[in-house]
């Protein structure tokens, strides 16, 4: 072999090495990516989102609901800072750099907020205590002040004056009710100062109770201004969107890179059949391993797209937002009731304020003594007793007495709803204790309403006995089992009957529909997660396979009958108390 043939075969081996290279390094750009470490990564920022969600629904419930601060709630500062180390620890496993630059920023904004949270509740209960102690401390003064004798009605007015303007300052926080308290608050302390010292400290102690009113209002306002421009919400919608963006970027550089691999593999074998017969057995095997990876990326990528609008619908219809559009109809009736009340004792407060000054002219009179005018006497009693004959006459009392309870009816109503809402909507998922079924399907009706319009319910509960579970998760199943039938039941027409009853060492409920029925082919299927035969955008496919994870943790059972068009029915069965190793996460 002579030195040209040498150099040529050594430059072929070259050659060839070169194409072994091209081809493995395309094969390597091409190689399919774990979507669950990073679906790992976008669950945590979700969980974030949430708990950062909550903190701001609790600082908003608790500036409109008196007391909703103090309320237990969960240590949502240990869950945040749980889910930072977890996100910190899933992007050491799975780099993300656009979520890593973020992560300082973040965690301080986070941390900052969860120390906001903490002080905004302490001032939110002291600003809480203190209006009671208003409230109350001037009431008993107002008692007292009205048994000496004579009546202090200076005193009166200035403590009523301070009950009123606590109140509003309460509320509404602004500069003009400060001033009325501070005014009131001179007032009552002036008109108090000849009184009895029982009632002078009475007097004080609401006077004192206005002043903390005051102070902690004013901070937790401050504190509630410094939660408003906090941006941890902001921030994790951003590194969501860049981490998908990421994440997008990096499959189209996949499919990128597909393509450069199926054009340099088709360039490949025409060189291998120009080469011989001698490479058609690689030929065969390298087109084979390009078709599997094709098919593989072209998976990959469909279901990055299915899980993408999956994710999207399934936040956007969460229990919470299924039941929002149903809970504001339902308060508008009873917030009628209040609305009408309400006004009408609008306009029966202008006669009560007539008679009431006709009835002061009358004391002013009467004080005087002789030296008053005895005709001016004698034609203000006249006035004074025909205001109030015509109050009489009118039966204002007994009509404001009607109006109160209306309205006091109209808020019972109201405060149920809510108070059914926050039972779905509180964080503490995993808190377990006794619950008897029949309160949790109740309380899950009154909810889905609105979804029951057209639907009859039948309820045929039993004396069951109560069961050890978590009642939110409990009601979560309730409530997805309920909106399935109703959407199997044509134009939401048909009826829903509701069972309960003791079976075995435990409590079965079914939930029954006679509906369209499920097909036998589907059957099998219906509890596998993302499984829908709902149209895209119409449904997420986990709330069966949610609410069999959650039955299954309770160490209960869930069964499914069902016969297309004649209707179909779960059986849910909870044990009375559930294995020690069942573990009801939320």
């Amino acid at each position: 072999m002579n030195r040209l043939e040498v150099l040529r075969n050594a430059l072929l081996a070259l050659a060839a090495l070169a194409l072994v290279a091209a081809l493995v390094f395309l094969y390597d750009r091409t190689e399919a990516i774990d979507l669950r470490d990073r679906g790992q990564i976008l669950a945590y920022l979700k969980v974030l989102k949430e708990i950062d969600s909550r903190w701001d629904l609790e600082a908003l419930r608790a500036r409109v609901e008196p007391g909703a601060a103090a309320q237990p709630v969960d240590n949502r500062a240990e869950a945040a800072a749980r889910a930072l180390k977890d996100l910190a620890l899933a992007l050491e496993k799975t780099p993300s750099p656009a979520v890593s630059a973020g992560m300082p920023e973040l965690r301080k904004a986070i941390l900052q907020k969860a120390d906001l949270m903490e002080k905004f509740r302490l001032e939110n209960s002291a600003a809480n205590a203190a209006l009671d102690t208003v409230l109350r401390g001037s009431a008993e003064a107002r008692a007292q002040a009205r048994e000496l004798k004579p009546p202090s009605g200076a005193l009166d007015a200035a403590l009523l004056r301070l009950t009123a303007a606590a109140s509003q300052y309460f509320w509404f926080a602004q500069d003009a009710q400060l001033k009325n308290v501070e005014s009131a608050i001179a007032e009552a302390r002036a008109g108090s100062a000849a009184a009895p010292e029982p009632l002078r400290l009475k007097v004080d102690q609401a006077n004192v109770a206005g002043e903390s009113l005051l102070k902690r209002r004013a901070a937790e306002q401050r504190i509630f201004n410094e939660l408003s421009f906090l941006t941890s919400g902001p921030r994790l919608d951003t590194l969501t969107s860049l981490f998908n963006r990421e994440l997008e970027s990096t499959l189209a550089d996949k499919e990128r890179f597909r393509v450069y691999l199926i054009a340099y593999a088709g360039a490949l074998l025409i060189l291998i059949a120009w080469l011989g017969t001698r490479l058609k057995a690689a030929n065969v095997s390298l087109e084979h391993r390009v078709q599997e990876r094709t098919r593989e990326l072209s998976e990959a990528l469909e279901h990055l797209k299915e899980s993408e609008a999956q994710l999207i619908q399934s936040e956007k219809m969460s229990s919470l937002g299924q039941m929002v559009a149903g809970v504001a109809h339902e308060i508008n009736t009873p917030l009628a009731y209040v609305k009408n009340s309400l006004g009408t004792v609008a306009d029966r407060i202008a006669d009560i304020s007539g008679a009431v000054d006709h009835s002061e002219k009358l004391l002013s009179l009467l004080q005087a003594g002789p030296r008053a005018d005895r005709d001016e006497l004698t034609r203000q009693f006249a006035r004074t007793s025909a205001a109030i004959a015509q109050l009489r006459q009118q039966r204002v009392t007994e009509e404001l007495g009607q109006l109160v309870k209306d309205g006091l009816y109209g808020t019972g109503q109201m405060a149920e709803i809510v108070g059914n809402l926050k039972d779905f909507t509180r964080l503490d998922r995993s808190k377990v204790t006794s619950f008897n079924l029949n309160e949790g399907l109740n309380s899950t009706l009154t909810l889905a309403k609105h979804l029951l319009k057209t639907v009859k319910v039948d309820k045929r509960f039993g004396e069951i006995p109560s069961v050890v579970c978590s009642p939110s998760q409990v009601n979560q199943v309730f409530l997805n089992l309920i909106t399935n039938a109703v959407q199997a039941m044509e134009e939401g027409n048909g009826t829903i009957t509701l069972t309960t009853r003791s079976e075995g060492a435990g409590v079965a409920v079914d939930v029954a529909d006679n509906g369209k029925g499920i097909p036998e082919d589907v059957l099998p299927k219906i509890f596998d997660p993302f499984f829908s035969t709902k149209e895209v955008g119409k449904g997420t496919g986990l709330g069966l396979s949610v609410s069999y994870k959650i039955v299954e943790q309770h160490g209960g059972r869930i069964e499914v009958q069902s016969q297309p068009g004649e209707g179909t029915r779960f059986t849910v069965w909870f044990p009375y108390k559930p294995p020690a190793a069942a573990e009801m996460s939320a």
